[in-house]
């Protein structure tokens, strides 16, 4: 497989995942995009800048998520890896739930499909399949690829997804503490087994939901309850156990966003019921956390890439 370009630009979003009942099932493109560019040089030495988040503690190696994801891809379309220079403006928040790693893997996989001469051999499904093996659930990588809010599924073939319909009017909100998790430490409190009941109910609500975000926005607080991860995670998550409780009590769709602690708010005319982008006054001290938000409206589309 040969070359057809030796730069790329890449732009891909931040993403919730679960959404609530759809544990490591659904997800949804967030208004916060990580900006990435990659040359393919002739010498086999690794550049990297970055700027913005990650800028003091990601390495600047072959061992960077980036770096990995565009080797793997490579070896996927059978070509040959080559020297690196990696610019990175990275505005998705690290350790937030927010989708951090799966940006950064699926930015690697769409620099190749850009960088190759048949891109076509990186489609969505063989994207969503290369960041999946990384990922290990495909809940974040979906709605990175094919942005807006999507359903994700593992079978022998590997990861699928299908986009959801979005009715437009619903919005959301997105609520950044300062506190931060590794996803593996939220993952490790998890039980390997749950009661039949709280799997049946959060099939009920799971399915609710992908109704509820096609057109039926009063249904949205049901649709969002869950009984599978939320409830384990609480002593980890005191901010966003704290923020959630908080916000579910005055009627609102609030959900951990992904394994936390940030939370996302589902709903309609957010901005006008104090959910602006910025700072959070009102919200300041609950969970004894400081928190701001980024508030989207409308579909946020999946990673895109240039070249040149």
């Amino acid at each position: 497989m040969r070359y057809a370009a030796d730069h790329v630009r890449v732009s891909v979003p931040a993403t919730a995942g679960n959404l609530g009942p759809g544990f490591d099932a659904l997800g949804m493109a967030l208004g916060v995009t990580d900006e990435v560019e990659v040359w393919a040089l002739g010498a086999r030495a690794v550049e990297i800048e970055i700027e913005g988040e990650g800028a003091d503690s990601l390495p600047r190696d072959e061992t960077h998520l980036i770096v990995r994801a565009i080797r793997e891809a490579a070896d996927a379309v059978g070509a040959s890896h080559t020297g690196l220079r990696i610019v990175a403006h990275n505005s998705i928040p690290h350790g937030k739930g927010l989708g951090s790693s799966a940006a950064a893997v699926v930015a690697g996989i769409a620099a190749v499909r850009g960088l190759i001469a048949e891109p076509e051999l990186l489609g969505p499904e063989q994207m969503l399949r290369l960041a999946t093996q990384f990922e290990g659930h495909p809940d974040n990588a979906a709605p990175a690829i094919y942005g807006g809010a999507a359903a994700a599924w593992q079978d022998a073939d590997g990861a699928h997804a299908v986009p959801l319909t979005v009715a437009p009017g619903i919005e959301t909100a997105v609520l950044i503490p300062q506190s931060v998790l590794p996803t593996k430490q939220a993952r490790a409190v998890l039980p390997e087994l749950v009661p039949h009941a709280d799997a049946a109910f959060n099939v009920g609500r799971a399915a609710l939901l992908v109704a509820a975000l096609a057109g039926n926005p009063e249904r949205l607080f049901a649709a969002t309850e869950d009984r599978l991860h939320q409830g384990y995670r609480a002593t980890m998550l005191p901010a966003a156990d704290a923020m959630v409780r908080h916000l579910r009590g005055k009627g609102v769709a609030a959900v951990v966003s992904g394994a936390g602690p940030s939370v996302l708010v589902l709903g309609q005319n957010l901005g006008a019921a104090g959910f602006e982008t910025g700072p959070l006054d009102w919200a300041e001290g609950i969970g004894d956390d400081h928190w701001r938000c980024v508030h989207t409206m409308g579909p946020v589309p999946g990673v895109a890439v240039t070249r040149g």
